[in-house]
């Protein structure tokens, strides 16, 4: 049995320029963070004494003989693309819901990689893990979404995440003092709007048309360094606020699919009551919205959006984790060895700060 956990993210500043049809031309940025929130997938080889080969167990349960029958397009590209022919049992649970901006299909893509070569007895990089999820979401699936989710999922913690041209992705971990970070994880409110929608259609109605789009993703991407720079600096944090709000004010001009009524009713009664900035996480449209509130002002926050559910959180810095490996019996004494040290070495590697 092994047990795969990947945090879910927030993204500040930049959505829009990890888009590869704009970064390929422009290069892109992006500021965001993982949280303690998590996607969590247990994997195990399926004994042979069952009618079907591989089960997969989600929203949905799916017995099936032959991986072309299974209808999780993740599940089903990542183990053809692992080459697995022995039959699987695969579970997920998580800590939030699906298709609410959060980065969820990301964060369920890096945690079954993750998983399933744990399972072979492999290990890989963060860098490795995170390109690999880009190709089976972008090349594979042919979904148009990012290449940030992907990158903060696999990595962990708060990142500056640059795109280049040439398809090379950098990520540098923002050195903050300890009470830098927590004052800003402390003027953050997450709240969930109760509307689903579906990132990829979201994002279509404004990914690869540059022609329209050139100026505001300009801008967005313009704004991460100015929102570093507040970070780093050690004044008024407020500014973060501020600069949030002008970045939903930006991003909200690119498609009329971004928001809608119900949205901007949220966002107005949480503007009325304190809040200095905001915005919809992910492609817009629904799911979660995050708002820059300071503290005295959040337990009135919180009564205006009564009827919406509040999700307290914290940064996290570990990013996807093997947390549990207990190799089966089918495998040989060389591969859980080499396996336990591989798993053993990645987590000396990645043990939170």
């Amino acid at each position: 049995m092994i047990i795969s956990r990947t945090p879910f993210r927030i993204s500040f500043f930049g959505g829009g320029t990890d888009y590869p049809a704009w970064y390929r031309q422009h290069g892109g940025a992006v500021l965001g963070t993982s949280i303690n929130k998590h996607c969590y997938i247990s994997c195990r080889y399926l004994p042979p004494f069952f009618d079907h080969k591989y089960r997969v167990v989600y929203s949905k349960i799916e017995n099936c003989h032959a991986i072309d029958e299974i209808a999780h397009p993740s599940v089903r590209e990542i183990l053809r693309y692992l080459n697995i022919e022995q039959g699987v049992e695969i579970h997920h649970d998580g800590d939030l819901p699906a298709r609410s901006g959060i980065g969820s299909s990301s964060a369920f893509t890096v945690g079954m990689l993750h998983a399933v070569l744990a399972l072979k007895g492999r290990m890989t990089s963060k860098e490795d893990l995170a390109r690999q999820a880009i190709h089976i979401e972008q090349d594979v699936l042919k979904e148009t979404v990012g290449s940030q989710d992907q990158v903060i999922a696999a990595h962990g913690g708060l990142n500056l995440i640059e795109f280049i041209p040439s398809d090379e992705i950098r990520v540098q971990p923002l050195t903050l003092p300890p009470e830098r970070l927590e004052e800003l994880n402390a003027h953050l409110m997450l709240f969930f709007t109760g509307i689903n929608r579906t990132a990829s259609t979201i994002a279509s109605s404004y990914a690869g048309d540059s022609e329209r789009t050139h100026e505001p993703l300009r801008r967005l991407q313009d704004m991460v360094p100015r929102a570093i720079a507040i970070l780093k600096d050690g004044g008024d944090i407020a500014r973060f606020g501020v600069l949030l709000h002008d970045s939903w004010e930006t991003k909200r001009s690119l498609s009329d699919r971004i928001t809608n009524d119900a949205v901007e009713g949220i966002y107005d009664q949480a503007r009325a009551a304190g809040a200095l900035g905001g915005k919809l996480l992910g492609a817009g449209g629904g799911g979660f919205m995050l708002l820059f509130v300071p503290p005295p002002a959040q337990a009135r926050i919180r009564d205006r959006l009564r009827n919406l559910i509040h999700v307290p959180f914290k940064f996290e810095t570990a990013g996807s984790r093997i947390i549990f490996f207990e190799p089966g019996e089918d495998y040989t004494a060389q591969a859980k060895s080499r396996a336990t040290q591989s798993i053993e070495r990645f987590r000396d590697a990645t043990l939170d700060v």
